[in-house]
């Protein structure tokens, strides 16, 4: 019998993906010049020469078990005391590799982590706007359910008032997103101690632990010449969830890894413990090679500044034109309120100028809609004059 679950889910695909191919489509027809492509998160600098390099080296001069075979179940042993080595150096928290279990991207890291902390009848509170794909993420073979706190849009802030009522004895875990897709927002650091000390409350209250799981791929990608405050210090039950795919503009390797807190207690028992769950999942590691050539460059970035210069070029150009927008303090993503109340329609009419831009509703918050900026920094100031005509017409 075919499975009527994954079967009904054809109905429902991803909107970010299904705009993607529509442009990818409808470019085939007028011409890629003449699309403004925003859908989808896709970084778009060049990754640094020196992984490159470190790739061929590898290939030219290591055994083919090496750099083709299985690695071990909770990654390169070198490769996580490499990574374990640059957290505690930048973040000042007493990182080993016992902390650290290498995975397929942020989504693997996720996936994991979710399991380590919640199982069947659990509840897993996050913050819109979010990423839609947690919710499949979490809903369909974790058994626990994720529940979603409204958003505060005079920021994108957590909030608390919220918060605080949905914060149940049932929740096992609070998964945040910072920086945020898709508002570009960075939570501050009076964010991060709010929501530790009630977490804190809410665990004395409940007679549990209650888990953070911290989704960070945008985590080097802030604006201003600012740094992301790391959550693992603000809390000691914290997993970071990271991918390369964002920093070193990796997303195809799918690289990334678990850091559970040192300061939990129980670091070396939950990095274990994944190596079990990866049995139940499929996970069985990723690509050898990549993890070795990932670790020789884990303090390195592609040349994150791109994604700056299109934020301003955008922020200043759409707000002229009289959107509404919270400033984004990083990622590629911008969350502008559309310009009437339904953003599936005002989509839908961005389309006939080019404009291809996905509604917010998909991220929780109704009547905005998000901007993906990592594109060539020329098409975004082209894409002004089509945002310009697109406003003058319809509105």
């Amino acid at each position: 019998m075919i499975n009527a679950l994954y079967r009904n889910m054809l109905s429902g695909k991803s909107v970010i993906r299904e705009l993607s191919e529509y442009a990818q489509n409808l470019g085939a027809q007028i011409g890629e010049e003449n699309i403004f492509d925003f859908s989808l998160g896709n970084p778009s600098v060049p990754v640094p020469q020196a992984f490159n390099d470190r790739v061929v080296e590898l290939l030219r001069t290591e055994s083919s078990i090496a750099v083709h075979g299985y690695s071990p179940s909770l990654g390169i042993p070198s490769v996580r005391e490499k990574i374990a080595a640059s957290l505690a150096r930048r973040f000042g928290l007493p990182y080993t590799k016992d902390d650290v279990f290498m995975t397929s991207g942020a989504a693997g890291a996720l996936a994991h982590a979710f399991r380590l902390v919640a199982g069947p009848g659990d509840v897993i509170l996050t913050f819109a706007p979010f990423f839609p794909e947690y919710h499949p993420y979490v809903d369909l073979s974790t058994g626990a359910k994720l529940r979603v706190v409204p958003a505060r849009t005079e920021d994108f802030q957590i909030n608390f008032d919220a918060f605080e009522q949905m914060l149940t004895a049932d929740v096992q875990a609070v998964l945040i997103n910072t920086p945020n897709n898709p508002s570009g927002v960075v939570y501050s650091e009076e964010t991060l101690r709010q929501l530790a000390d009630m977490l804190l409350q809410k665990e004395k209250e409940f007679g549990h632990e209650i888990w953070l799981i911290s989704d960070e791929p945008y985590r080097e990608i802030v604006f201003d010449g600012r740094q992301a405050p790391y959550v693992s210090a603000f809390y000691p039950r914290t997993i970071s969830c990271y991918s390369y795919s964002k920093s070193l503009s990796l997303p195809g390797e799918r690289i990334g890894y678990v850091a559970v807190n040192p300061q939990s207690g129980v670091s070396s028992l939950l990095v274990n413990m994944c190596g079990q769950i990866s049995r139940g999942i499929g996970h069985n590691c990723p690509s050898s090679v990549i993890q070795l050539a990932v670790a020789d460059v884990c303090d390195m970035t592609a040349d994150l500044s791109i994604y700056e210069t299109n934020m301003n070029l955008l922020y200043d150009g759409l707000t002229r034109l009289g959107f509404d927008i919270v400033r984004p303090g990083g990622t590629f993503y911008m969350f502008p309120k559309a310009l009437e109340a339904d953003a599936n329609a005002f989509s839908r009419k961005a389309l006939q100028y080019g404009l291809v831009l996905v509604p917010g509703d998909t991220f929780g918050v109704p009547g905005y809609f998000r901007i993906a900026y990592c594109t060539d920094t020329k098409k975004v100031v082209r894409s002004l004059d089509a945002f310009e005509r697109f406003v003058k017409a319809e509105y």
